[in-house]
């Protein structure tokens, strides 16, 4: 079943509006430039990661309609990098005939994480459980009857905020007290031995594509280093491949989609959070398949055939994270002792100001297997320092 609207063909120089001008819209102009297109962000930040490399930069702020209207009226189809965006204005654009990738409905169904959750329990694929909560006594009740929970916030979570894990009364007052005032949710604890996530992209005519499964480690909620392929059977990856595809057959929808999962220690998986743009445990493609995930989402806006998926060599991914130490200005010391062996490619974001956990750029690297992938990134970060400027 294809979504409402099918995609046209855009010819280069056609313009491309970005909602979003940090280090994802600046890896997805980077490529867009290559293909021959204009492209257009909107950020409030000036001279954003993504603006730096853009043809154009509206400086304004996300919740700014009429700035999101001007970034409509100078391109010809708009898409976001993040969620934390006003759904409405674009729903209200759709409605006047400029298309948006992934749709403003889209987005209104996964910023919302009960939303989507809920909407992923009626299509049968499989979650956590989860309940909404109107007051404390609901989550001392769910975690007297139910056991460990993760208390989180419908909207607004990401790299590390936005939940807490609960395990007693203490957990739950520490949690309200951070979360006041903020719409929430229960979500059972789920004991797994693995993050995975498998990017998925549903182009013109609904041809979809899969890229391999993803094996992620994370550091206080933030992704800190990829391993592709994950280390998992045949036939969980299949599984992860049909999960992904009942993603993209609920949604009905174009564009490029991160499902992130846990995989359990007798191997069930259960979708954790759907992304619907490029994803920081996707950045691997750029050197690693022969199609990145950055001209696939181009390919999709432009209504161009998908790119091969192909794994081309054993990778891992590592982030490189401000460490606290330094704050505000910075610059980055050490590539010429990271990059000495082969095969390590270091992507900067150019970001102004560093702070505790921030992201600043990334490192990939390939060999003959993750194992070697993974000790010679570990390697090449150790290498790199964030000295204050």
């Amino acid at each position: 079943m294809l979504a409402p609207r099918e995609l046209k063909v855009l010819n280069p120089p056609a313009r491309i509006g970005v909602v979003g001008g940090g280090q994802l819209g600046r890896m997805l102009a980077m490529v867009a430039k290559r293909m021959g297109y204009e492209i257009w962000i909107l950020d409030p930040a000036p001279n954003s990661p993504a603006g730096q490399v853009s043809d154009h930069q509206i400086v304004a702020q996300f919740s700014d309609a009429a700035a999101v209207r001007e970034l409509a009226a100078n391109t010809d189809i708009l898409t976001y990098e993040f969620e934390q965006i006003d759904a409405d204005i674009l729903c209200e654009l759709e409605e006047e005939g400029l298309v948006v990738c992934p749709s403003g409905s889209t987005l209104q169904k996964i910023k919302d994480k009960f939303i989507q959750k809920t909407l992923l329990k009626e299509a049968g694929l499989p979650v956590p459980d989860f309940w909404p909560v109107n007051s404390k006594e609901d989550v001392l009740n769910l975690l007297k009857n139910k056991g460990r929970l993760v208390l989180k916030t419908c909207s607004g979570g990401y790299d590390g905020k936005g939940y807490w894990f609960l395990k007693d009364q203490a957990d739950v007052e520490e949690a309200f007290q951070a979360f006041k005032g903020l719409h929430l949710m229960a979500e059972a604890h789920i004991d797994f031995k693995m993050e995975i996530s498998i990017l998925a992209a549903r182009g013109k005519n609904g041809v979809t594509r899969f890229y391999p499964v993803a094996e992620n480690q994370h550091q206080d909620g933030i992704l800190y280093l990829t391993r592709v392929p994950a280390r998992i059977s045949e036939t969980v990856a299949m599984k992860a491949k049909e999960v992904a595809q009942g993603v993209l057959e609920t949604l009905n929808d174009y564009g490029l989609y991160c499902i992130e999962m846990f995989l359990t220690q007798d191997d069930q998986i259960y979708i954790n959070e759907i992304a619907p743009r490029p994803h920081n445990s996707g950045h691997y493609t750029i050197e690693a398949c022969k199609t990145s995930q950055y001209e696939q989402l181009i390919r999709v806006l432009a209504g161009l055939p998908l790119g091969s998926t192909e794994l081309i060599t054993p990778c891992a991914m590592v982030n490189i994270l401000g460490d606290g130490k330094v704050q505000g200005t910075y610059e980055v010391a050490g590539l010429e002792e990271a990059m000495l062996e082969e095969d390590v490619f270091v992507h900067l974001y150019n970001k102004k100001n560093t702070d505790k956990r921030k992201k600043l750029g990334h490192i990939t690297v390939l060999a003959e297997d993750t194992d070697l992938a993974e000790a010679k990134a570990l390697r090449a970060i150790r290498k790199i320092k964030i000295k204050a400027k």
